[in-house]
């Protein structure tokens, strides 16, 4: 898929992804297989910090884990925020992005009760673009954790 300039990721900044790193840390709550997740989707979406990407369809997707908007709404009314500042962490606040990318996640596997259904999910409500992503981050799972991530 070729996506437009404003959408392609930006060069890497080695403090940001120690910051974005230590955050996803914090999100996994000390478990290793969510942790692990959690770098899947990140490299897979490759956000930044402030990243604010438009989607064909009218939305958004904002900050390192590329959170879509759609959330936002969602969040807000959980929290008991205004959708704005929602809006604003997901994009500045790595830690709030990161764990509302683990909220999304947990919330898509209680949903289905299937691992690889809830990374689909995460992306998408289509199932041609679930498969399409979850082939994608099983590829980063591989290439960051080894193929023993799979418990191969």
């Amino acid at each position: 898929m070729i996506l437009p300039p404003s959408a392609q990721a930006k060069a890497k900044d080695p403090d940001e992804e120690r910051l974005i790193g230590s955050c996803i840390h914090q999100a996994s709550l000390g478990q290793p297989w969510l942790e692990k997740t959690l770098w899947g989707l990140r490299d897979q979406e490759a956000g930044w910090i402030g990243a604010e990407v438009a989607n064909t369809n009218g939305s958004y997707d904002l900050g390192p884990l590329q959170i879509n908007t759609w959330w936002a709404v969602r969040i807000a009314k959980l929290i008991g925020r205004p959708e704005a500042h929602v809006r604003h962490w997901l994009r500045f606040d790595p830690c709030f992005n990161a764990e509302a990318a683990r909220w999304v996640f947990l919330t898509a596997l209680r949903s289905t009760g299937n691992y690889w259904k809830a990374v689909g999910a995460y992306h998408s409500p289509t199932t041609w673009r679930q498969r399409n992503y979850v082939g994608s981050v099983a590829g980063h799972l591989s290439s960051r954790f080894g193929k023993a991530v799979f418990g191969l």
